[in-house]
């Protein structure tokens, strides 16, 4: 396929991940606006999720139910829920890209979790949220190699490059 042929779909090459993951434990991950963030599942009641996040450069975390609870987790360190929220990060995207994108080292055979040294620091939990269930909305649609209005942000430019 050609680059034109690429650039008129309305799909996109998804990089698969390193390793597979339980999306049941948890269903979103990401690395965007400079935080890992994703949302967990709860352990204990399956209406609730945490939308968990770690700032790239502080490492400053973040944990909080759908219902904008704080984690009853985070006692001066981070909760279980962030500890998942990594794990599954390292599965999707690796960890020396994980690593790179939070701005830390990670020597061989040690954990990402124990080189972090942040301290709780708000983060924006109903943006990562919002973008988990289009996520899932997504996912519903039916296979089409047809344009998606939603997903079209750029005017067609016509012949002008």
């Amino acid at each position: 396929m050609t680059a034109d042929e690429w650039e008129r779909r309305s799909v996109v090459r998804v990089v698969p991940p390193v390793r597979p993951r339980k999306l049941a434990k948890v269903p979103f991950v990401e690395l965007a606006d400079g935080r890992l963030q994703g949302v967990v599942s709860s352990g204990s009641d399956i209406a609730r999720v945490y939308v968990s996040s770690i700032a790239a450069r502080t490492h400053g975390y973040s944990c909080g139910t759908n219902n904008n609870r704080p984690c009853g987790g985070l006692h001066g360190a981070p909760c279980k829920h962030l500890r998942a929220l990594v794990d599954e990060a390292v599965l999707q995207y690796g960890l020396d890209r994980v690593a790179r994108y939070l701005r830390v080292d990670v020597g061989e055979g040690e954990d990402l979790m124990s080189r972090l040294d942040g301290s709780p620091e708000p983060a924006p939990a109903a943006v990562v949220f919002s973008r988990f269930l289009r996520h899932l909305a997504y996912l519903e649609l039916a296979d089409t190699t047809e344009p998606i209005g939603e997903l079209q942000w750029f005017p067609a430019m016509g012949a002008v490059r």
